[in-house]
């Protein structure tokens, strides 16, 4: 984390944490797997194992997260160009139910994720399309 947030480029650290992290995940908080796919992500290292892992923990305990780590999580799937849609129809569905916790940040986080996905999956009704505009107006 420290060392995306500090721009620092260390894909090879990134790239050797990932298995051990990978087999950590069931221990994660739902903030703790925010935190590691948002560091990933910002670092550009897609670990697809370690995004597999905690795809699958944030999908059985997506009701444990708060509007910080649902943005998050969906804003760091999106960034490495996650090709399975239901992290996003999960996290999406949490979203929308914490509409009113969310702060501009986190809309605008996660109006990248809503046009990400209208891009990926044109057809797919996902739970924040009717959130857009409001979303919009933080991105901008």
């Amino acid at each position: 984390w420290a060392f995306a947030t500090a721009g620092v480029a260390a894909r090879t650290l990134f790239e050797s944490i990932a298995p051990e992290a990978r087999r950590q995940v069931g221990e994660f908080s739902p903030q703790n797997m925010a935190n590691t796919v948002w560091a990933f992500a910002t670092a550009g290292v897609a670990a697809r194992t370690l995004f597999e892992a905690i795809a699958t923990q944030a999908q059985r305990r997506v009701a444990g997260f708060n509007s910080q780590a649902i943005a998050i999580t969906a804003w760091a799937f999106a960034c490495v160009g996650w090709d399975r849609r239901q992290i996003f129809l999960e996290l999406g569905a949490v979203a929308v139910e914490n509409l009113l916790y969310l702060n501009e940040a986190q809309k605008s986080q996660l109006y990248l994720v809503a046009l990400y996905v209208q891009i990926e999956w044109p057809d797919l009704n996902f739970p924040l399309s009717s959130n857009l505009q409001s979303f919009k107006a933080a991105y901008a």
